[in-house]
């Protein structure tokens, strides 16, 4: 049998312990935070049936959902005229009943359809799951990725809204960021405004242009609108609102002026001070709260406020985003039911703590101390200390009696294993340990007792 280049498939990758520590650390920190807010996981199968993925996401979308081939003969299901025509789409529904999930939110919607009798509402939940997606991989974008999805649906209460900055806020804290900034708009505002030039019909084409300000400037976004339809006179309306500067306050104060005559986009204004009225009653950490009327994300799919988070410690895209939606179970019958929702990008906050060396020493995820016998009959003499030290919780490895004590210490060295004790006759015959510190390079001699009480630096 020929031998198989060892390989994974492009846009996906392998994990090694050492980056397991740092994605866990990510994660643990998140969902942490997520509990405290009153947030419950689920899990959904990697899989969903085909027609609760399919036209949920767009043509585009669709044509990035990996799809499940039938198992067994499954072209001998197909009509013979449709194998004939050689058009892999046409017999895509026939050979293929399931796909693997490109969100999150989709199948959180029919998770809450299908549970609407067993779930209390407002129902809180969240979910750390990968998701896949056909995409052409390339630096930041992967076939298979992880999602940190929370969302609240059941409760038009603008205080989630709120505690969804404050989420924001501690848990980019607690991974260690100092300076990040939690972006927030308004799908109303966005709407009052194209209503205000009369483009009411032309809302996407007006923020998909305005979104791109901080990338293309004033000018390119002046000039992508006049290729959208747009005419000077509506460029003009546009920058004086586009370009606001101030506190929020103001900001808001400002457009409130401006969007006197639009009852949709004075709701967005209101919406957004109750808002930032809630978070007064709070004192944030790190992130700093800012009103950005450029900001779109998704229109299609928001109808109220959206959020965007980014750092400003390294040059990164957005490390966070989401907003609040009006009909998210629709699609599956369960109409009317509002909810919001935020996701951190979690490849994109690894490679934030990473730049900025913020990732802990991961010693409490590895072992922590490795024993070292000498032979045999000491390998037998620090078996109780093995069992006694794993029963205070503390993570500790023997290493197998036969190896020489290099050999074993090379194994501590290449684990970064901060303790290792080393039980040869002496430590037998006096009860007293060898302890070996492999940060500092010392070494004592300790009692069992000195040991499981805990003396050991690092441990």
């Amino acid at each position: 049998m020929a031998s198989i280049k060892p390989s994974v498939p492009k846009g996906t990758r392998d994990f090694s312990p050492a980056e397991m520590a740092k994605r866990n650390f990510i994660f643990d920190t998140i969902k942490t935070v997520f509990r405290k807010y009153g947030y419950q996981q689920i899990e959904t199968p990697s899989m969903e049936n085909s027609n609760t993925l399919l036209g949920k996401y767009g043509d585009e979308g669709d044509k990035l959902i990996f799809k499940i081939l039938n198992s067994g003969d499954y072209l001998s299901k197909v009509n013979p005229e449709k194998l004939t025509t050689h058009n892999s789409q046409l017999i895509a529904g026939d050979i293929s009943e399931k796909a693997l999930r490109y969100d999150l939110t989709v199948p959180f919607a029919r998770y809450v359809v299908m549970h609407q009798n067993d779930i209390t509402f407002p129902f809180k939940r969240f979910q750390v799951q990968p998701v896949w997606r056909a995409d052409r991989p390339q630096k930041g974008r992967y076939r298979e990725f992880y999602q940190c999805d929370a969302d609240v649906v059941g409760s038009n209460s603008l205080l989630n809204e709120a505690e969804f900055v404050l989420i924001y806020d501690e848990a980019l804290s607690k991974l260690g960021l100092k300076d990040f900034t939690i972006k927030i708009n308004n799908r109303k505002i966005l709407s009052g405004i194209a209503e205000l030039i009369n483009k009411a019909d032309q809302i996407v084409d007006m923020t998909v242009a305005i979104d791109k300000l901080d990338k293309i400037g004033l000018e390119g976004v002046t000039k992508e609108l006049l290729e959208r339809g747009f005419t000077e006179e509506n460029i003009e309306q546009i920058k004086p609102i586009i370009l606001l500067e101030g506190s929020n306050d103001e900001k808001l104060l400002s457009l409130r002026t401006v969007l006197a005559t639009s009852a949709i986009g004075l709701k967005g204004c209101d919406e957004l001070d109750a808002v930032f009225h809630y978070l007064e009653s709070f004192i944030m950490q790190n992130g700093k709260v800012e009103l950005d009327i450029t900001l779109a994300r998704g229109l299609n799919y928001y109808t109220g406020a959206i959020f965007e988070v980014k750092t400003n410690e390294v040059q990164m895209g957005s490390i966070g985003g989401g907003g609040r939606y009006d009909d998210l179970t629709g699609m599956f019958g369960l109409k009317d039911l509002t909810g919001v929702g935020i996701s951190f990008g979690a490849d994109r906050i690894y490679d934030v703590l990473e730049e900025l060396n913020l990732f802990p020493e991961a010693t409490s995820q590895t072992t922590q101390i490795l024993i070292c016998p000498f032979d045999a009959e000491c390998e037998a003499y620090a078996l109780p200390l093995l069992q006694q030290l794993r029963n205070k919780d503390i993570n500790t490895e023997l290493y197998p009696a036969g190896a020489k004590i290099k050999k074993q210490l090379d194994y501590a060295n290449a684990k970064a294993v901060p303790t290792v004790i080393i039980i040869g006759g002496d430590e037998m015959a006096t009860g007293l340990l060898t302890v070996k510190n492999m940060v500092l390079g010392t070494q004592e001699k300790l009692t069992i007792e000195n040991v499981l009480d805990g003396v050991i630096q690092g441990s």
